[in-house]
């Protein structure tokens, strides 16, 4: 494949970001396939990834295309850069819950008759 895929990931993903010079792709091959790893600087992480990763998504897919044209399965690994907000987090990492805010309370349902009790006709 001769790093086709690398010099296409390169191109498409400098053409995102603000810093394309602190762009950096890996490159591994093993048994599974080609794995492309990519580290950018943290302010670009958005702008890769994308809204709902959709970006990233797409990318991945396009990826894959190209490892098909040359009879690879190519897959990327978007490394989190060392100051990232994910890794900044206290809270637990699949919730968000961080223990300071407490769950809504639901008011109680009153049946028709107390309801209209209630009222001050």
């Amino acid at each position: 494949m001769a790093e086709k895929d690398q010099e296409f990931l390169e191109f498409v993903v400098k053409g995102l970001v603000e810093n394309p010079d602190e762009v950096k792709i890996g490159r591994s091959v093993d048994e599974m396939g080609v794995l492309l790893t990519l580290d950018l600087n943290p302010d670009d992480m958005g702008k890769v990834i994308g809204r709902s990763g959709n970006t990233a998504k797409a990318i991945r897919t396009l990826l894959r295309v190209v490892g098909m044209k040359h009879n690879a399965r190519v897959n990327l690994k978007i490394n989190e850069p060392a100051g990232g907000t994910r890794a900044a987090s206290t809270g637990s990492a699949d919730t968000g819950w961080d223990g300071t805010h407490e769950a809504p309370v639901t008011p109680a349902m009153k049946s028709i008759d107390e309801a209209m009790g209630s009222l001050d006709l």
